[in-house]
């Protein structure tokens, strides 16, 4: 028997007096890049700046994920999410929690808005089936664990095509990550897009495939400090 379940979701605002700014996108998208810039660029302003990212890849949770992600150690993907939660559970309380209680700036490389994107990819094996009812409790179930955590003042999302993902990671030294793969990324894509869309008054859509310097104007032009 089927069972019809909704229900609203308030996500937490900051109430601290420091911001917490946020970019998200796929692998590739130039994430990283931006945040050491934009890091730079308020730190030159003479505002204390903390970075951070997720998943961390220290301490016993962050070094188990990266384990994962780098497939030197198997594990079923759901029970990745959970770990994925553990870790994002930590970075609040240990580093940005602290930091926008004293007035920092904090600026991530991901945050929970991945755990929807890559948290359905890994609960239906990348069926991404908007008409369906279980698709949006999949979707509610995800940010249910999450509806605690403060959302960022700032999301960011670098929007950028799926052959632009691989020529970039191609480029890379780095061994590639599980979710590091053509038809994954075309679902994480699909799914960044539908986020975007379905919670456009949280987050900011950018065109990743501008030069960096023109990206990063962007993103500094649009953050109120």
């Amino acid at each position: 028997m089927k069972y019809h379940i909704g229900f609203d979701i308030d996500l937490k605002k900051n109430p601290y007096k420091g911001k917490y700014i946020v970019i998200e996108g796929i692998d590739g998208s130039g994430k990283t890049t931006q945040v050491e810039r934009i890091v730079a660029y308020f730190k030159s302003k003479g505002k204390k700046v903390i970075q951070s990212r997720e998943p961390r890849k220290t301490g016993v949770i962050g070094e188990i994920v990266q384990k994962v992600l780098n497939r030197e150690l198997k594990m079923p993907r759901l029970a990745l999410q959970y770990l994925f939660a553990t870790d994002r559970v930590l970075s609040q309380e240990e580093i940005i929690i602290p930091a926008l209680k004293r007035g920092d700036i904090v600026i991530s490389d991901r945050c929970f808005w991945s755990a929807i994107v890559y948290g359905i990819l890994d609960r239906t094996g990348g069926k991404y089936d908007y008409k369906e009812a279980d698709f949006m409790l999949i979707v509610y179930s995800i940010l249910s664990m999450y509806h605690r955590f403060i959302k960022p003042d700032y999301t960011f999302y670098l929007k950028i095509a799926l052959n632009t993902s691989l020529s970039r990671i191609q480029e890379k030294d780095d061994i590639k990550e599980i979710y590091e793969d053509k038809e994954k990324l075309r679902k994480v894509i699909e799914g960044y897009n539908w986020l975007s869309r379905q919670f456009a008054k949280e987050i900011i859509a950018i065109n990743g495939e501008k030069p960096i310097d023109e990206v990063m104007r962007e993103i500094i032009s649009t953050i109120k400090i």
